[in-house]
């Protein structure tokens, strides 16, 4: 009877401390309701799985893996830093890829010309070679010329180590900025000469820029974006690795228009044009559910990106003057948005504009550059560095187009 009574009294207990407790931790959690059952990520991959199997085939599976690794890094050097961190970062074992190119131009002569150069390097790469690509596609082997001011360092393929910090000096300015170092081929592809104007019109959040404006060349630089909030970041990024008069006197400029509307704005005006478009930006919606592209809520802006991205592509082809060069980029692997899109901007420039283009190759900075990124092989249009374990840059596509008229 006794071990009855206590029993109840241990009931009892219990009951009332369930009283006590706190009713947000006794409700069962919702987990159907408050968690996607399949989250952004998920169908990201979901998606490439479908589509990049069949466009690079026997390539996606590796592809695919480098995608789901961490992706490898590379230090623009601040130019305009009084703390130089080139010693510092070649210590580490880093070296400056854009700067190592001598041995690997060569070769390139040989393959163009079955094997039997003739004439200097300069004559032999820009001797204009019709590749008819498409029926309203010209393409021809344009020379290759780097700024000798800008140096991006990584460290070698296969080499995994992460890059510390950078350090502001006396000024408050970094010396180097962390950024994919394939993300600085469209710049180099651009061609900056001494002198120009330049626009680069989606720019945000700043790389790129920065990239350009190492060259030490550019007259007049448009920086510009359509999202507040981004052009505030940029703003902030400028601000870190640019001395303030140089962003306050009037060099640059920088704004937040709608860049599909920049034909009406500056037209025939920039020597040289950016256009590094929103994608799908396929790393990122692989790694992080924060502002996806691939959430369910964003499905009809994804589905737009192809009209979106060849709208900015025609902005900017009217923007550059006649003689003037375009590059478009995106981050993704999708030939939608890439090789797609150029070909429908081409298309509408002469329809619309009566504004014909020129594809100008880019094998000459694929082949010298081939030893530090993996990429795509026989694109009929444009470039791609692929991301790979040995070398975990990218996806990067990129193509070159030059205003006839």
């Amino acid at each position: 009877m006794a071990a009855v009574i206590q029993t109840r009294l241990l009931l009892r207990k219990v009951k009332d401390l369930r009283c006590l407790t706190p009713r947000r931790t006794r409700v069962k959690g919702k987990w159907a309701t408050t968690q996607p059952k399949s989250p952004p990520t998920s169908l990201a991959l979901q998606y490439m799985d479908a589509t990049y199997s069949l466009q690079l085939g026997q390539q996606w599976p590796s592809v695919r893996v480098s995608l789901l690794c961490e992706k490898k890094y590379g230090a623009l050097l601040n130019n305009f830093s009084h703390e130089s961190a080139l010693a510092d970062l070649q210590a580490q074992g880093c070296m400056d890829f854009i700067g190592h190119t001598d041995q690997d131009a060569q070769p390139f002569l040989d393959e163009a010309s079955g094997g039997e150069p003739e004439g200097s390097m300069e004559q032999e790469i820009s001797s204009s070679v019709s590749l008819n690509k498409s029926d309203s596609v010209d393409e021809e082997l344009s020379p290759l010329q780097l700024s000798p001011n800008i140096k991006c360092l990584v460290f070698p393929r296969g080499d995994i180590t992460r890059f510390k910090a950078a350090r502001p000096d006396g000024f408050g300015l970094l010396s180097y900025y962390l950024m994919d170092a394939a993300s600085v081929l469209p710049c180099l592809a651009l061609n900056v000469q001494q002198g120009d104007s330049v626009l680069d019109l989606c720019a945000a959040p700043g790389g790129k820029t920065l990239a350009l404006l190492q060259t030490q060349t550019i007259r007049f630089l448009c920086v510009n974006d359509a999202s507040v909030s981004r052009t505030m970041r940029l703003r902030k990024v400028l601000h870190s690795y640019i001395p303030k008069e140089l962003l306050t006197n009037d060099r640059i400029r920088i704004t937040s228009f709608d860049g599909t509307k920049w034909g009406e704005i500056e037209r025939n005006t920039f020597d040289r044009v950016l256009v590094d478009v929103p994608c799908t930006t396929d790393r990122h919606s692989l790694m992080e559910d924060d502002n996806n592209i691939f959430k369910k809520s964003r499905t009809s802006e994804r589905r737009q990106l192809p009209q979106l991205q060849t709208e900015l592509l025609l902005a900017g082809v009217e923007a550059a003057c006649p003689g003037g060069e375009i590059v478009y980029s995106t981050c993704s692997l999708s030939q939608l948005q890439n090789q797609c899109v150029v070909e429908q901007a081409i298309h509408l420039a002469r329809e619309r504009h009566g504004i014909h283009l020129q594809v100008v190759s880019l094998r000459p900075l694929t082949h010298t550059f081939r030893k530090t990124f993996h990429f795509a092989p026989d694109l009929h249009l444009g470039e791609m560095v692929l991301p790979h374990l040995a070398a975990n840059f990218g996806p990067i596509y990129m193509c070159k187009l030059r205003r006839l008229n």
